[in-house]
């Protein structure tokens, strides 16, 4: 079992977020976060004046997937989510020792 962490731009959380479901994995958490890459945020000018801002908001979405289902998932993100300019994000992608349902006790595939 893996899981799959992307953060991504928030205007393009709705799109992932359909395609994912339509792949058949409706099951995510979300995060809203803020962040920078190595572009150290953006500068801005308003009102005259120049400010940077070097957190920018993003969107944090976790899987839980089978191995076998891993890079259909990461691809779809990417085709969603990639618009070609910096700040489009990224996918970390985890080895998952175990994963325990609650409710009914189940571990395992069986409890993602």
């Amino acid at each position: 079992m893996k899981k799959i962490e992307a953060i991504i731009r928030p205007e393009k959380f709705d799109m992932v977020k359909d395609a994912l479901l339509h792949l058949g994995y409706p099951g995510m958490t979300i995060t809203e976060v803020k962040g920078h890459g190595n572009q150290k945020g953006i500068s801005e000018m308003w009102r005259g004046r120049k400010f940077r801002i070097d957190l920018l908001s993003k969107m944090k979405i976790e899987i839980t997937a089978k191995d076998d289902d891993v890079e259909k998932i990461v691809n779809t993100i990417i085709e969603e989510s990639k618009t070609g300019s910096i700040g489009d994000g990224k996918i970390f992608v985890f080895d998952v020792e175990n994963v325990y349902r609650i409710r009914t006790k189940e571990s395992g595939e069986a409890a993602i």
